[in-house]
C-alpha cells in the first residue's frame, strides 16, 4: 500500500519530497504529490511531514 498527500492538509514545504528515498514525491499545483508507481511504502515522508498531511493510501 502506498500513500496519498491530503491537498488540503499540506504545507506545500518540500519536507517529504527532500527525504523520499525513491524519489516519488514531488511537486503539483500547490501541494506534493506521491507516484505510485515509484512508492516503496517506507514511511519516510510520514515521519517527516510537519502537518500530518499524508496517510496510506
Amino acid at each position: 500500500m502506498t500513500h496519498m498527500i491530503n491537498a488540503d492538509e499540506c504545507l506545500a514545504c518540500a519536507a517529504c519530497e527532500a527525504e523520499c528515498p525513491e524519489g516519488a514525491i514531488s511537486e503539483g499545483d500547490g501541494y506534493y504529490v506521491i507516484d505510485t508507481e515509484l512508492c516503496q511504502d517506507c514511511g519516510t515522508c510520514v515521519d517527516v511531514c510537519p502537518n500530518e498531511a499524508i496517510h496510506p493510501a
